[in-house]
């Protein structure tokens, strides 16, 4: 075992024991709530410095609960076995049967043909097609389904080690921040936003219309995707490409034979899960049990019965268990179960009680404040707890200084809904598809800074100069 190794190892527990005894009690509580910040620094520093499998990390939660008892161990359990672990396996069986079937090359060749492999193209058209599908459908859902579809086409061009590529790298990194940014366009974007319209009808005793929502957060959508496509393009040459040209691989995709029923039916089964996952609204009355996640799953049951002209499966448990990211699905649990404990052991409240206590005016300071907290806290845990918590401290601090809740309803709710450094939350599914946390972290911070920024100063000049932006 070499030395920097085993210093990483080490690192790890001391970061635990240096969170959990030396932090001040009188802003992160008790030492269950102490204990859950130092189980998140000791995850997030051995994802980025990798001394055991990523995998490996996100058991942690559990390990430490069993000895520490800091929360009920089934609140952790759980986040191993939820609706969204299930989602990503229904997913990720789904797609080995594109690998089984050749379909995922037919898949790579025909969208490099429609597209082309120019890579700013390439990072654009990849953007604004996953903000756009997760400002309507959750997140998870939008990273899960994009994310193997750009695999497929840059294994095809020769980039498939994402880990070894830049190219791979920057495209599974823009679709996870799209799949995150596109979720605050819509209140439909993910529960996080419908527990902020719940307070805002509370706060106003009335319904709240969604429409009202999409208005008031266009500007700051327009922003944030204007800033998002910058940063990613900011190293990307003019000519830069994925090898190849749009003429080449249209010309490849005619080469190929006709489609094979069994290409037939495994696009079929993805197609299906993926409406079925867009149209929930549709059909909810009538089949409340048929959740997204459990459509994946039943679609990804059905591809075991596909079977060639020749009679023989396809897929075969023994050969598809192989194939399925299983690092994938457990580094998305590990995250939510540090989440979890940080929720469940009272450090958020505990860090949004001592913002409550910073004295703040309602000013830039302020707007700077909850935008930079509420990011971080979703960085840590899941934007859903972030909401939960952060949103009644909002209020109950702009109350308190006289203001109108209202548009800070809406300033807090841009921090809830975005993060970017950790594999936590949906960063989780380019981790497990090859690409480094360490890399994540080094690009991450330096987006983290631009967004708390620019956000920053946006909401502050929509607070002062567009009276709309403070009414429902």
């Amino acid at each position: 075992m070499d030395r920097k190794r085993i210093i990483n190892l080490l690192v790890g527990p001391a970061l635990f024991i240096i969170c959990g005894f030396l932090l001040p009690e009188a802003v992160f509580g008790t030492f269950a709530a102490r204990a859950a910040v130092g189980t998140v620094a000791w995850m997030a520093y051995w994802w980025i410095t990798a001394p055991i499998d990523y995998a490996v990390t996100a058991f942690l939660p559990i390990a430490i609960n069993a000895i520490c008892q800091l929360t009920d161990m089934n609140a952790i359990i759980a986040n191993y076995a939820s609706e969204t672990i299930l989602l990503l396996l229904g997913a990720s069986i789904i797609t080995v049967s594109w690998e089984e079937t050749g379909l995922d090359k037919r898949i790579a060749a025909r969208f490099l043909g429609f597209i082309g492999d120019n890579l700013r193209y390439q990072i654009v058209f990849w953007f604004i097609l996953s903000a756009a599908l997760s400002s309507v459908l959750p997140n998870a859902v939008v990273c899960a389904t994009m994310t193997p579809i750009a695999v497929a086409m840059l294994t095809y061009v020769g980039e498939g080690d994402i880990a070894e590529s830049r190219i791979g790298k920057k495209l599974l990194l823009t679709i996870a921040y799209a799949a995150g940014l596109g979720g605050i366009a819509t209140p439909l974007g993910g529960a996080m936003n419908l527990v902020t319209v719940d307070y805002l009808q509370q706060i106003t005793g009335e319904e709240y219309i969604f429409m009202h929502w999409v208005i008031k957060f266009l500007p700051i959508v327009i922003v944030l995707v204007f800033v998002n496509i910058l940063f990613m393009l900011r190293d990307v040459k003019k000519d830069e490409s994925l090898g190849g040209s749009k003429d080449y691989f249209i010309q490849e995709y005619k080469k190929m034979p006709a489609m094979r029923v069994e290409e037939k039916w495994s696009m079929a089964l993805f197609v299906i899960a993926t409406v079925l996952a867009f149209t929930r609204q549709f059909y909810q009355d009538i089949l409340p049990g048929l959740k997204p996640a459990y459509a994946f799953i039943i679609c990804g049951i059905l591809t075991f019965l596909i079977v060639n002209k020749n009679g023989e499966r396809v897929m075969v448990w023994k050969s598809a268990q192989k194939k399925i990211i299983w690092e994938l699905i457990y580094i998305f649990a590990g995250g939510l179960a540090a989440g979890t404990l940080i929720s469940n052991t009272g450090a958020a409240q505990n860090i949004g009680d001592a913002v409550a206590r910073m004295g703040l005016t309602g000013g830039l300071v302020t707007v700077f404040v909850i935008i930079t907290v509420t990011l971080l806290m979703s960085d840590v845990t899941s934007n859903t707890a972030t909401a939960a918590v952060a949103i009644p401290i909002v209020i109950s601090i702009i109350q308190g200084i006289g203001l109108n809740p209202i548009p800070w309803i809406y300033i807090a709710s841009i921090g809830v809904n975005l993060s970017y450094m950790l594999p936590t939350s949906i960063r989780a599914v380019p981790v497990g598809y090859g690409l480094p946390p360490k890399y994540m972290l080094k690009e991450g911070w330096k987006m983290t800074i631009l967004v708390i920024v620019s956000m920053t100063i946006v909401a502050y000049l929509l607070l002062r100069f567009w009276p709309a932006f403070s009414t429902v």
